[in-house]
């Protein structure tokens, strides 16, 4: 057991690591108020933890080890679901209501395609 959560943990720190990237660049790309960068790492972490979870249930592609390090790590120190519920009060404090609407539609229903395509890529 501790073996696997130094392998998550392991994980966790590079999912970490490149949210912090993304949290620092993105604003420089973007030039904009709008929570690009908390969009864009559940976005692109919705997308990969439904190609690991669909390697994972074709049977033998990913092992219990990297499991540990890929989707319990390296995904849930990447994904910011918190961050985006503190996004989502703070646009709602700032009134901006539209935004708001735009940002919850793109993080869910978006969020739920990619996982739907990262899984069918892998199925196939």
């Amino acid at each position: 057991m501790f073996r696997m959560m130094l392998l998550a943990g392991c994980g966790g720190f590079v999912g970490t690591a490149l949210r912090y990237l993304v949290g620092r660049v993105m604003p420089h790309l973007t030039h904009s108020q709008f929570p690009w960068a908390t969009l864009t790492v559940n976005l692109v972490g919705c997308f990969v933890i439904g190609l690991l979870f669909g390697a994972a249930e074709r049977g033998g592609w990913l092992t219990p080890q990297w499991s540990a390090v890929l989707i319990t790590g390296f995904c849930g120190g990447f994904t910011t679901f918190s961050t985006f519920a503190d996004d989502m009060f703070l646009l709602t404090q700032g009134r901006q209501w539209l935004p708001l609407a735009a940002y919850v539609v793109m993080s869910l229903a978006v969020g739920f395609v990619l996982v739907w395509l990262g899984r069918s890529i892998v199925a196939r």
